[in-house]
């Protein structure tokens, strides 16, 4: 009677080995039913070398700024045709010394400026030569990747100076039920040197951490959780010999249950 017992203590084994815990799910354990604010770090988001920036002057006198404003273009792709296109306003990209070159004005630097910075400065210099001119700045490349253990992984494009750790990892569909939600990592290039910062999901510290804003090409990985590495160390030779393993033992069980046949006898 040994036989059996020991194929159904190591059945037993085998299943609760492959358990999932709820523990590692649940976002933000630590909070409670009572209401609770915090305060995240400002979201300011800094123009960078290669950012590609959108100015557009607007004034009284359309024909006095229009100077100030790059011509429109249209951009088809390779081997398309289209009878109708959309005019497309050029963009300045920063350059390595983070500098924009604009009409009149001339080199400018803007590395390290916010969007709003760099609006008042330009309206401030633009006094000189238009009438109450109206500067409007955009960032046409801010985006933020997500990758590793999330439903839909990829590049997301912003279109507002505004998203959240939790905004990306909505926006990519949310974590699969392998994902470690205890150690999120953030990758951040600083001045051309790699930055990095670590989350754990499941505890509101979070929404206190400076790092909560994402800033653009920012990227968050998500690696695997324990049953996921564990499935992905069995190769095709391993599970021949589980096969192979599995196969001996029921043929070993049903050679004990033969014996135990003719005892009886």
């Amino acid at each position: 009677m040994k036989i059996p017992a020991l194929i159904f203590f190591t059945t037993l084994i085998l299943l609760t080995s492959c358990r999932t815990t709820t523990d590692t799910i649940a976002y933000f354990q630590d909070l409670d039913a009572t209401t609770q604010t915090s305060t995240p770090t400002a979201y300011d988001i800094r123009i960078m070398p290669d950012d590609q920036l959108s100015i557009n002057v607007s004034g009284i006198d359309p024909q006095a700024v229009a100077v100030f404003n790059l011509p429109l273009s249209s951009y088809l792709a390779p081997g398309e045709t289209s009878v109708v296109t959309t005019p497309m306003l050029q963009t300045y990209l920063v350059d390595a010394n983070g500098e924009i070159t604009f009409p009149v004005l001339g080199k400018i630097k803007v590395e390290g400026m916010t969007r709003s910075q760099l609006t008042e400065m330009l309206t401030e210099r633009l006094n000189s030569y238009v009438k109450e001119p109206i500067v409007t700045v955009q960032i046409r490349n801010f985006k933020v990747s997500v990758l590793g253990e999330v439903n839909r992984p990829g590049t997301i494009n912003v279109p507002n100076e505004r998203i959240s750790v939790l905004d990306a990892i909505g926006m990519a569909g949310d974590l699969t039920i392998y994902g470690n939600r205890n150690n999120v990592l953030l990758i951040r290039d600083c001045n051309g040197k790699q930055e990095f910062h670590r989350f754990d999901l499941t505890s509101s510290d979070l929404f206190n951490s400076s790092y909560y804003y994402l800033q653009q090409n920012d990227v968050l990985y998500i690696e695997p959780n324990k049953a996921r590495k564990g499935n992905a160390k069995y190769s095709q030779n391993g599970q021949f010999n589980v096969s192979l393993a599995s196969t001996i033992i029921s043929a070993i069980s049903v050679l004990a249950s033969l014996t135990i046949a003719l005892l009886v006898k």
